[in-house]
């Protein structure tokens, strides 16, 4: 129970990579406030963190907006006391090549992938810099490594977050707060379920473990940088791919 008498925020929360993230924080005797903007996906996840002897609070409303949330965070703070981890996990695709991408599919995905993580950040940070403790973990994307043809918006919103990490970790680290982010390649989750075959085939030759990856692969590197194990790792990336990057 390394994370006992903690709070973890868990943005995304209802979806299979937040739900797994949530989890496996709370086995390790986290309590998590569950991030989403689906309160029945949101309230599953809150069930689960329950069952396993954890308490939950639920914030169903979006992270774009800032004034929202700032207000998650002090209700957070009213209602549980503290905020020592922020895993900024909420994310959307809506793919297509540079030259059909619309505004709007360009500045959606920038703002939920990147702009909220910003926004969670700063709100969380003022609480950690005061208890001179804490621990932010971004959920990046190899694809904000290597570029991926179709998806612009998408691996801009991943590079964004991977520089933003490092920035956040320059800045807060005098303040005894680490900083990192995790880069995800091909996972299995309800998104890469909808490829088709060929494309999913593609994916797996360029994987040298021959496998996709898991949630449960995600959320454990995800706890060792919440964790007191990590302690000297701040403004890194690492990359949860299977050795697709390297």
């Amino acid at each position: 129970m390394v994370l006992e008498n903690q709070v973890a925020i868990v943005t995304g929360a209802g979806g299979s990579i937040g739900r797994a993230i949530a989890l496996t924080l709370a086995g390790d005797g986290a309590d998590i406030v569950i991030n989403d903007m689906v309160r029945e996906t949101a309230e599953e996840t809150a069930a689960m963190v329950e069952a396993l002897g954890r308490k939950s609070l639920v914030c169903i409303g979006s992270v774009v907006d800032s004034a929202w949330v700032d207000s998650m965070a002090e209700e957070v703070m009213e209602k549980l006391g503290r905020i020592d981890i922020m895993v900024n996990n909420a994310g959307i695709t809506r793919d297509g090549l540079i030259v059909r991408m619309k505004d709007d599919q360009w500045e959606l995905v920038l703002d939920v992938n990147l702009k909220s993580a910003f926004f969670c950040t700063r709100a969380v940070a003022k609480h950690m810099m005061r208890a001179r403790t804490g621990r932010v973990v971004n959920i990046a994307s190899v694809v904000g490594v290597t570029g991926n043809a179709g998806q612009a918006n998408y691996s801009a919103s991943k590079g964004g977050l991977i520089a933003l990490t490092k920035t956040t970790a320059k800045e807060l680290a005098p303040r005894g707060i680490n900083c990192n982010a995790v880069a995800p390649g091909f996972i299995e989750t309800p998104m890469t379920h909808q490829l088709p075959e060929e494309a999913r085939d593609a994916w797996l030759r360029n994987i040298p473990l021959a496998r996709p990856g898991t949630a449960q692969d995600v959320a454990d590197v995800v706890a060792f940088l919440a964790g007191p194990r990590s302690s000297y790792v701040t403004g890194q990336v690492i990359n949860i791919c299977g050795g697709m990057v390297m």
